[in-house]
């Protein structure tokens, strides 16, 4: 009886230590941030409305707003907003980004202590690349759960100025890898879905982080030709806005949710985008019905005073961007001036109060004001867990692209080639993996690293950097690609080429580059296959054209796993099935082309090409949506209609030739075309396919991607895709007025090489005058 006894009590020990210890942990992670507001242990915050959590957030928020000062409302205007010790609200810091993972580079993250890394997923051009938007959001919603564990310990915000959803309208912008790439629609849903990711969708209008779309709008110059961001004036036309510009940005609102929209540093037609009521007010807060805040890019405010000179005095730029719609200053400007912009009569404190009304109303959807206990047991040990770890690595695989794959020499036998020469400025990088606005990872996985699992490898650079401004390194290379079985090339860009603050003046390989891969190819004693790394498109037609070079990757900016991911799919683990979300264009496309020049369609009488894969019909190096396997696919369409009917109000005036309707003149809601398609695998291998679906309007040769899906089929076997394709949103054309119209008769879809044609016809509910 004692021996058993006391075996129960060493057991009952174990449990209550283990209980303890549990609560400890989880104690500690709860306290390691004391609450930003409402703290539960001082009292003093009892009697105040706005801490109480049952109430109707707007009655909370009216509360708070009542018992502030002018002094203390126009400190809370700022990213880096004051506290208010005799209300319990400690300060905050706003800005932290999370593009592609919790980054640093703003001052709300700060890695550190039991947070040294957070998980580096691909950049978003190649992530992009999978056409794959259950993984878009899986991506955001590990992104959250490491931010909220991060708030949790005291090292990062909660509101994070991310994504990037502007268009890449230029291959040579410095931030086009920020961006889901050239088409409107691919942008549209990677920012919805990302966005959901981050911001989750536990019920209500809760968050577990705050979003932020940006940047808006028609923003996509760096600094090209002695132009720079900040004294850009963007001449867009109505219609280049509303069917390309405009489009992500209005998905990210109306479909995504998103609690905040940034607002860019360059003018558009003449008002700097900041200051624009039609912009800010009427169309994200109006039209679109942001449920949400409004910030400027940081310093835009100051920058439109200073440096544009869109206003006589500070105190005026301070009431310009109030009055248009802007609720938080990235920048002191707001926080100086905008008392004195009160005192002057220029702005009211009831437009204070409501700007404040749109960010205190996302903290408290935060949790912010509930006394710290939401997502507390998030901690250190829910960052760069193996799961997260294994999606970056899964991400930066289904972002490579295939380009070229002559022979069918890859996937590379491991029995075949038992020595690779590894050769390029890339070769052994890893800070380039993770592109800019990157945190720091939980570490990396180098090419040459990945490669040198799988064979023995012989590495040489070929160059010093991507710049490779000499030769002195190549006899190495090219001694290397003679004695081995094969050589890898891993070559391309970085951000000392294309980044914020840097566009690219060119689109072929910096340097040498070309002259070391075509010589290392020329020597090589087995097949040679190049890897390109970078964020915008590359011309390599030289590579493309060359026998002697037998396959080219595109790794974009792979992330942490990058070098696991490309050597995974070099040597086979991995069926590559990604897509080009750009077009790769010639050199020769640029030449008299300004970045500055906005029109997305060609103009022949001035010798302008067009820009992006539905305007450009001139030769490309790879089109838009490019990418092989290393197996096949065939489709068939097996049920879609030839017929469908577009309910119209009756009352309305069609156009002329009553052909095209007005999309606000039609039932739109849920009035979608209904597409089967039988994809089969023909192959011998397992493979990913994306499905890409294109339309061309009726007499035109315009196509407009309007569905997308990736599905993956075993050899052999077959499987049925279902597409839904929105009409009005799709289907529809937008007029010079930029008034979007859905064209009445046939529209042509394209997949693959299978077209099939649906006629809309106009389905009348009452008298419609023609």
């Amino acid at each position: 009886m004692t021996r058993s006894y006391s075996s129960l009590s060493y057991i009952f020990f174990l449990l209550t230590f283990i209980i303890s210890t549990t609560t400890i942990t989880i104690s500690i992670a709860e306290a390691s941030r004391k609450p930003f507001a409402c703290n539960p242990s001082d009292p003093a915050t009892r009697s105040f409305r706005f801490c109480r959590k049952r109430l109707p957030t707007n009655d909370r928020v009216q509360d708070l707003i009542g018992r502030l000062t002018l002094q203390e409302k126009v400190r809370l205007l700022v990213n880096n907003a004051a506290a208010v010790p005799r209300l319990g609200i400690t300060g905050y810091e706003w800005w932290s980004e999370a593009l592609h993972g919790v980054s640093n580079v703003g001052p709300g993250v700060k890695f550190g202590g039991k947070f040294p890394a957070a998980t580096a997923f691909p950049q978003v051009i190649t992530t992009a690349a999978s056409f794959n938007a259950s993984l878009w959001e899986e991506i955001g919603k590990v992104v959250s759960e490491e931010g909220r564990a991060m708030y949790n310990g005291g090292v990062a915000g909660l509101t994070y100025w991310s994504p990037n959803v502007n268009i890449l309208r230029d291959p040579r912008w410095g931030r086009g890898q920020e961006t889901p790439g050239e088409d409107p629609v691919v942008a549209g849903l990677y920012a919805a879905r990302y966005v959901r990711g981050l911001q989750g969708s536990d019920g209500g209008d809760r968050l577990k982080v705050a979003a932020c779309c940006k940047h808006f709008t028609a923003y996509d110059l760096e600094n090209w030709g002695g132009v720079d961001r900040f004294h850009f004036d963007a001449k867009v036309s109505k219609q280049d806005l509303a069917d390309t510009f405009d489009v992500p940005f209005k998905s990210c609102v109306k479909e995504g949710k998103v609690a905040s929209v940034m607002c860019s540093y360059n003018k558009v037609n003449g008002v700097p985008t900041c200051a624009d009521p039609q912009l800010l007010r009427k169309t994200v807060r109006g039209a679109w019905g942001l449920k949400g805040y409004i910030v400027s890019d940081c310093d835009s405010v100051d920058t439109f005073f200073k440096v544009q000179h869109y206003t006589r005095t500070p105190e005026e730029a301070a009431a310009a961007a109030i009055k248009a719609g802007l609720d938080l200053d990235c920048g002191a400007f707001l926080a100086t001036h905008t008392e004195s912009a009160v005192e002057k009569g220029l702005v009211n404190e009831e437009e204070i109060n409501d700007a404040l009304g749109n960010t205190i109303r996302v903290q408290m959807r935060l949790g912010m004001f509930d006394g710290g206990r939401r997502y507390g047991k998030l901690g250190p040990n829910n960052v760069c867990t193996r799961s997260h770890r294994d999606l970056a690595l899964q991400a930066a695989r289904q972002g490579v692209v295939l380009l070229k794959n002559d022979g069918h020499v890859l996937p590379l036998s491991r029995t075949t080639y038992t020595s690779v020469a590894v050769i390029g400025p890339n070769s052994d990088v890893t800070v380039t993996m993770i592109g800019n606005y990157a945190g720091v990872p939980c570490g990396y996985t180098s090419p040459l690293q990945g490669i040198g699992k799988y064979t023995r490898t012989v590495h040489e650079r070929g160059c010093e950097n991507v710049a490779c401004a000499n030769d002195d390194l190549f006899g190495g290379a090219i001694d290397a690609a003679r004695d081995a079985d094969a050589t890898i090339l891993v070559v391309g860009l970085d951000q000392s080429i294309e980044a914020e603050f840097i566009d690219r003046t060119g689109l072929l390989l910096p340097g040498r580059q070309q002259e070391l891969v075509s010589k290392v190819a020329s020597a090589s004693n087995g097949p040679t296959i190049l890897v390109i790394m970078s964020g915008g498109p590359v011309d390599v037609s030289f590579a493309k054209n060359d026998d002697r070079i037998s396959a080219i990757l595109w790794a974009g900016y792979p992330g942490q796993a990058g070098g696991a991911a490309i050597a995974d799919v070099l040597f086979g683990t991995h069926n590559p099935g990604g897509k080009l979300p750009m077009t790769w264009y010639p050199q020769e496309y640029l030449n008299d082309l300004p970045m500055t020049t906005m029109d997305m369609r060609p103009n022949p009488s001035r010798n302008y090409p067009g820009r992006t894969y539905r305007f450009y019909k001139g030769p490309v190096v790879y089109p838009f949506g490019h990418g092989l396997s290393y197996t096949s696919f065939d489709h068939m369409v097996v049920d879609a209609p030839r017929l469908f009917s577009v309910p119209v109000n009756g009352g309305h005036h069609l156009n002329a030739t009553g052909r095209l309707v007005r999309m606000r003149h039609a039932k739109c809601k849920k009035l979608s075309i209904r597409v089967d398609v039988d994809v089969k695998n023909t192959g011998s291998r397992d493979g990913t396919h994306t499905l890409l679906v294109f339309s061309s309007p009726p007499g035109g040769d315009q196509k407009q991607l309007v569905a997308f899906e990736t599905v993956s089929i075993p050899a052999g076997e077959t499987k049925r895709v279902g597409l839904g394709i929105r009409v009005c949103k799709y289907m529809s054309v937008v007029d010079i007025d930029g008034i979007r119209r859905i064209p009445m008769g046939e529209h042509t879809l394209h997949i693959g090489d299978t077209t099939h044609v649906v006629s809309l016809e106009p389905q009348t509910l009452g008298e419609v005058n023609s």
